[in-house]
């Protein structure tokens, strides 16, 4: 993958100096980057399994190898061990993939519009407020269309599945994980990296189509691939891209998206307080 498939003009240069061409992401490269964040995060749950493997295979040397599979198995499926799989693995993985892009493109964190990645101030701090509302409102508009569309069907995400299953302290550390990391790396790859390159390629209503379809494609999996949740996602999609590109920051975007999960956790837990009273 190489990190220079287009070039953007830099600010103009004090006279004598020669332009100098600077790297911005082109879609494979963004998507690529995407894909990192996701296969990281499988890796590093596939190297656990093996490190509790061979923690089992020591204290239990001498067993038949399908008792010791048997064990790590058991282990491996305790919703605590899974639980606290995810909260390490997602930060790994949400690390490298911003250490690479940065490295990568460095001169874009801060530019305010594409191919900037916005990570600077807002035009006007009023996209903050328009941020916390649409995290208010999106959720509970977007799980009637989803409940509408399933007719009656149970749609429930991997992390609320863990979380229910999990003990409370480590409910708490899946939420504060998923309300703060997931939606600031979330934002970098898909309205920061994704939808600059997208825009190098297609007019403004093609790219944010693209990055919204591919935004909820990329969650289906965690969806159990119930295709009836893809409008909640996409919708979700839409009102990050809008503020991104309206506010000429990234920030708006984190924010809402933060707010956005933060209902959804919120419900997660007043759910395990109903289930055990």
């Amino acid at each position: 993958m190489t990190t220079t498939e287009h070039a953007i003009q830099p600010p103009p240069l004090p006279r004598g100096e020669p332009p100098v061409a600077l790297p911005a992401p082109g879609i494979w490269s963004a998507l690529g980057l995407i894909a990192l964040y996701f296969l990281l995060q499988l890796m590093l749950s596939v190297l656990a399994g093996f490190v509790v493997g061979l923690v089992v295979g020591i204290r239990h040397m001498g067993e038949s190898a399908s008792s010791i599979r048997q064990q790590v198995v058991a282990i491996m499926q305790q919703p605590d061990a899974v639980t606290l799989m995810v909260i390490v693995t997602v930060p790994v993985a949400a690390l490298v993939a911003l250490y690479v892009a940065h490295r990568w493109w460095p001169h874009l964190w801060s530019l305010p519009q594409p191919p900037g990645f916005g990570l600077c101030r807002p035009t006007t701090p009023t996209f903050y407020l328009a941020a916390v509302a649409l995290g208010l409102v999106l959720p509970p508009l977007g799980g009637w269309l989803t409940q509408w569309l399933a007719h009656g069907h149970p749609v429930t995400q991997n992390v609320e599945q863990l979380g229910h299953s999990a003990t409370p302290g480590l409910r708490m550390l899946l939420a504060v994980m998923v309300v703060s990391i997931g939606p600031l790396v979330e934002e970098v790859l898909f309205r920061g990296a994704l939808l600059s390159a997208l825009l190098r390629r297609l007019p403004v209503g093609w790219a944010v189509a693209a990055c919204v379809l591919l935004f909820g494609v990329v969650h289906l999996p965690g969806l159990h691939f119930k295709w009836y949740a893809l409008p909640d996602l996409m919708l979700l999609a839409l009102a990050l891209c809008w503020l991104r590109l309206k506010s000429g920051s990234l920030w708006p975007s984190v924010l809402a998206h933060g707010v956005n999960n933060a209902v959804a956790m919120i419900a997660l837990f007043v759910a395990v307080a109903q289930h055990h009273a």
